[in-house]
């Protein structure tokens, strides 16, 4: 029976660290030492196409200047593929899954609607229509997904930021993709299937990141009662944006902790930010303990950041 709490580090090497998931890994780190929690690292690198390959050094070599360090060795994702795989073929076995030939321009066709810029409400369009995806490849001659079969009802779940949610995956975004298959490759098993396999098997119960990912996590819940995993509590961060509203990104210039780095600015000089972002005294991350290292404290509003192409040091 596990009596140590479990939490994880994820970053992804598309791109370099900047000051929105460097203040979510140095939250969940301070969380982690402050309540004597595991804290292992995996390296998510499944997004093949955005891989960048410097990204995955980079990250770590940022993270231990921030002062966040984890236990274990890293975890790469990709080495788990035949773990994921052996998820996908359990939902397959179960009828939880279907093949899909639809593309995004499909989705996109069928919703006949505007859309919001990252989620579309996919109909429904292969249900039934094949047995397998060879069948659907040998119709369609183009690479063919997995869809998990969502059955309209709320999923509910208590976050320890952001209060009770309830979202209901039918209604927003439908049967959702969990593996891709082609003749040659097989399957190429998806970030939301992936992550449930993985934080079960890391023994993770508590999972902070931004609320950006809000949207993901009754998909994910859904995927721990197919495959009979536990469901881990949830602390969803609200993100760092640019004045535009909209999560950092190159328009708003250059947030990087890199490039912070790179024009002098102090480790001590961006955890000080990160705590006065977060309603924690800085010394609390000097020495994280229990009774400063709250949820509570977090402000539920998104942090707003300045545009600045020459950065100086983070914003005050």
């Amino acid at each position: 029976m596990q009596s140590v709490l479990t939490t994880r580090l994820a970053p992804s090497p598309t791109g370099a660290l900047h000051l929105g998931n460097a203040r979510t890994f140095v939250l969940t780190w301070a969380w982690a030492r402050a309540h004597g929690a595991a804290l292992p690292l995996r390296m998510e690198d499944l997004d093949s196409p955005r891989k960048k390959p410097w990204a995955h050094d980079q990250a770590l070599e940022d993270l231990r200047w921030l002062g966040v360090d984890w236990d274990g060795p890293v975890l790469v994702q990709s080495t788990r593929h035949l773990a994921h795989v052996a998820a996908l073929n359990t939902l397959i076995g179960a009828g939880a899954v279907y093949p899909c030939s639809c593309s995004r321009k499909d989705v996109v066709s069928a919703q006949g609607a505007p859309h919001a810029e990252d989620e579309l409400q996919y109909p429904g369009t292969c249900r039934g229509r094949w047995a397998g995806p060879e069948d659907a490849f040998a119709d369609v001659h183009r690479p063919v997904a997995w869809r998990f079969r969502v059955t309209p009802c709320p999923v509910p779940f208590d976050d320890a930021i952001q209060g009770r949610v309830e979202l209901d995956p039918a209604s927003s975004g439908g049967d959702f993709v969990v593996a891709r298959w082609t003749p040659d490759r097989w399957h190429q098993v998806g970030y939301q299937l992936a992550v449930v396999v993985d934080d079960a098997a890391a023994n993770v119960d508590t999972v902070i990141r931004g609320d950006d990912l809000v949207p993901s996590t009754p998909r994910q819940i859904l995927l721990q009662r197919a495959l009979g995993l536990p469901t881990p509590s949830y602390a969803h961060l609200p993100l760092v944006v640019g004045e535009d509203g909209r999560r950092l990104a190159k328009r708003h210039g250059d947030t990087r902790i890199a490039a912070y780095r790179e024009a002098g600015v102090t480790s001590d000089r961006i955890r000080r930010w990160i705590a006065s972002t977060s309603g924690v005294l800085p010394s609390a991350l000097d020495d994280p303990k229990p009774d400063v290292i709250r949820w509570s404290l977090v402000p539920r509003q998104p942090v707003v950041v300045r545009s600045h192409p020459v950065p100086d040091g983070p914003p005050d």
